[in-house]
């Protein structure tokens, strides 16, 4: 919940609706496991940020997990409540990392920047959709699957080849393909990748359980129809490589 109380008015000023959770403990706290999932949950915010189509949008110091003491509404407080502090401990530091890698990443693929909506469909009829959503199974989601109100996971599949706008000079435009993996459960759920039409093999780009961001030479690499180990509240993109050999 909101923690205004130096704003001096009682706690009514800001948002009551707050979309937040505390990772098992209000505030600050010295548990280890608390410390380490709030960190992930970080990443993982920053990580759909920049997987997602459309501009990203940043409040200063998010790079950094500022968190203004959990007031939500500091227009009074010229002081270290609003400060952005670049005396960065390791964890913050590590995390100006992590957004760095991801900026880099999204800058270097066109198939995060799209400027049209996706169609969710092949546009000759036949081949792969420039989307595709899919069960951590590995198939293709169903209307029931969109459903299921006990769901806290699943797959996007980003189609390089199907980027429909031009470039500047009106050129085609084609990019890597990835394959987003994504579990809000809180316990590790295995993922089985999707058949070789979707891609034979891919190279890991991004892990927020590892704080991993970028791509990078010793990845990790997996084939088609095999499983992953995701742990609990996290994420991992994956990019369509060719098949060694």
């Amino acid at each position: 919940h909101k923690h205004n109380e130096a704003n001096g008015e009682d706690g009514a000023d800001g948002s009551d609706d707050n979309r937040s959770w505390n990772c098992g403990a209000e505030g600050e706290t010295g548990d280890e496991a608390i410390l380490g999932l709030r960190d992930r949950q970080r990443r993982n915010f920053l990580a759909t940020l920049f997987c997602s189509q459309g501009v990203p949008m940043m409040l200063a110091g998010d790079e950094m997990g500022r968190t203004q003491g959990g007031n939500n509404n500091a227009y009074c407080q010229d002081n270290e409540v609003s400060w952005v502090n670049w005396d960065l401990a390791g964890s913050q530091a590590a995390l100006l990392e992590f957004t760095h890698d991801l900026a880099a990443l999204r800058r270097e693929h066109p198939v995060f920047r799209r400027r049209r909506f996706f169609r969710g469909r092949p546009d000759d009829g036949g081949g792969l959709a420039d989307i595709a959503w899919l069960t951590p199974s590995g198939r293709e989601m169903t209307d029931g699957d969109w459903n299921t109100a006990y769901a806290r996971a699943m797959m996007v599949f980003l189609n390089g080849d199907a980027i429909t706008e031009p470039g500047p000079r009106g050129e085609r435009v084609a990019d890597d393909s990835f394959l987003i993996l994504l579990s809000a459960h809180h316990e590790p759920l295995t993922f089985t990748l999707p058949g070789p039409k979707f891609g034979q093999c891919w190279a890991v780009t991004i892990d927020t359980a590892a704080g991993m961001a970028g791509e990078k030479d010793d990845g990790a690499q997996h084939l088609a129809g095999e499983q992953i180990l995701l742990p609990g509240h996290s994420m991992m993109a994956l990019r369509r490589i060719a098949a060694a050999g």
